[in-house]
C-alpha cells in the first residue's frame, strides 16, 4: 500500500513571494510587467500590473499562467508544439478558456506536486520566462 502525504496548497503569502520575486527580476532588467499567480484549480490568487506595463500584459500573464498550469509545463517548452506542423496545433482553439503558447508561464510545484502557476507578461518572451523562473526559485 502506498502512503500519500498531503501537500500544502499555495497560500496568499506564497503568492506574494512569487509576485515580488517576478517583479524584482523585471525591475532589475528595466522591464515593466504584469504577474499572475493561480492556484492548482486555476483560481486567481494574486495579480499585479506595473503602472507603465502595456495593458495587454495583464491578459497575457494570466493566459500564460493558465496554460502552464493546465499542461504542467513551462510555456516556453510548448511553443513548437502548436506550430502548424506540431502535435498540438489545434489545442489553441480546442478549449473554451484560451491558452497562450508564449514563453512566460511556469508551473509551481511543491514536493513534486503541481500546486499552481505563475505567468509574466510585458517583456520579450525570453525575459518573461526568466522572471517567472526567478519567482519559482524564490519560493523553493
Amino acid at each position: 500500500m502506498t502512503t500519500r502525504t498531503a501537500v500544502a496548497p499555495l497560500t496568499a503569502q506564497d503568492a506574494e513571494t512569487l509576485l515580488s520575486a517576478a517583479r524584482d527580476a523585471a525591475e532589475a532588467a528595466g522591464v515593466t510587467v504584469s504577474v499572475t499567480v493561480l492556484d492548482a484549480g486555476g483560481h486567481l490568487l494574486a495579480f499585479r500590473r506595473d503602472d507603465r506595463a502595456v495593458l495587454i500584459s495583464g491578459e497575457t500573464s494570466t493566459r500564460k499562467a493558465y496554460t502552464a498550469l493546465q499542461l504542467d509545463a513551462p510555456t516556453a517548452d510548448l511553443v513548437a508544439l502548436v506550430k502548424p506542423d506540431g502535435p498540438f496545433h489545434s489545442l489553441t482553439t480546442a478549449l473554451d478558456r484560451p491558452l497562450l503558447f508564449i514563453a512566460g508561464g511556469v508551473p509551481v510545484h511543491r514536493d513534486g506536486v503541481l500546486v499552481g502557476a505563475v505567468g509574466v507578461g510585458g517583456g520579450a518572451p525570453e525575459q518573461d520566462h526568466s522572471f517567472a523562473v526567478a519567482a519559482t526559485a524564490a519560493l523553493a
